[in-house]
């Protein structure tokens, strides 16, 4: 189980987020969080990745005691995650290539000729080969968030969360995102994606859960 979460409560400035809720996450899945905006979808993905507490409950992810949690441990913790940002947050003053070299060389790679392989790997993955030269600005929202995809499976992460990762996207280049995210939980990656999109549920099955009035609840796809 890569996320056990039971009767968790998530608080911020003593207001109830989300309360006493239940969520598992296993290896391969493809999960989708819906609700209205400050329903506590980004609230949860924080709690993942040790940006948040948890008030109450047990919270485990990728085997860390979320709940109990040391800070010099969570540098580990996020390492095993990939994130994905609606705001991409690449260094603009540096190109594709480069982005994801810095990314690598801070989580311990030092081979040069590895590097390269691995950063040729998944732009071919992405469908951006023969795009690392480029800059941030070079490049349409479709490709930055293929560049950002590509940067959270860098260390081939066994979990990946994408905040609203097709929200400033046209409707095609946004299938085409979720898309490679199906592929990439395919090959085993779980994926756990907050969405307003209510189409891709139907287009690309996964596990749903729903935020609202402080709960999370799993969601059958006739309710949906």
């Amino acid at each position: 189980m890569l996320i056990d979460y039971k009767n968790v409560a998530i608080y911020q400035q003593n207001l109830c987020i989300l309360n006493e809720f239940n969520i598992q996450v296993e290896e391969g899945e493809f999960v989708y969080l819906i609700g209205k905006v400050g329903s506590g979808k980004t609230s949860f993905l924080k709690t993942l990745y040790g940006e948040l507490n948890i008030a109450a409950g047990e919270a485990y992810v990728l085997g860390y005691n979320m709940k109990h949690i040391k800070r010099k441990h969570i540098p580990k913790l996020r390492r095993q995650m990939g994130i994905i940002f609606q705001d991409f947050q690449l260094l603009t003053d540096r190109n594709v290539n480069d982005n994801l070299e810095f990314v690598l060389r801070a989580t311990g790679w030092k081979r040069k000729s590895k590097i390269k392989e691995r950063i040729e790997e998944v732009l071919d993955q992405v469908g951006m080969a023969n795009k690392g030269y480029k800059l941030p600005n070079e490049l349409s929202g479709g490709e930055q968030q293929r560049i950002v995809i590509a940067r959270a499976i860098l260390n081939s992460p066994a979990l990946i969360l994408a905040d609203e990762p097709t929200g400033n996207l046209d409707t095609e280049t946004g299938h085409q995102i979720v898309e490679l995210l199906r592929k990439i939980s395919e090959d085993g990656s779980a994926v756990v994606m907050t969405t307003h999109n209510l189409n891709f549920l139907k287009e690309y099955p996964g596990k749903v859960y729903r935020c609202q009035g402080h709960e999370m609840s799993e969601a059958t796809h006739e309710f949906i």
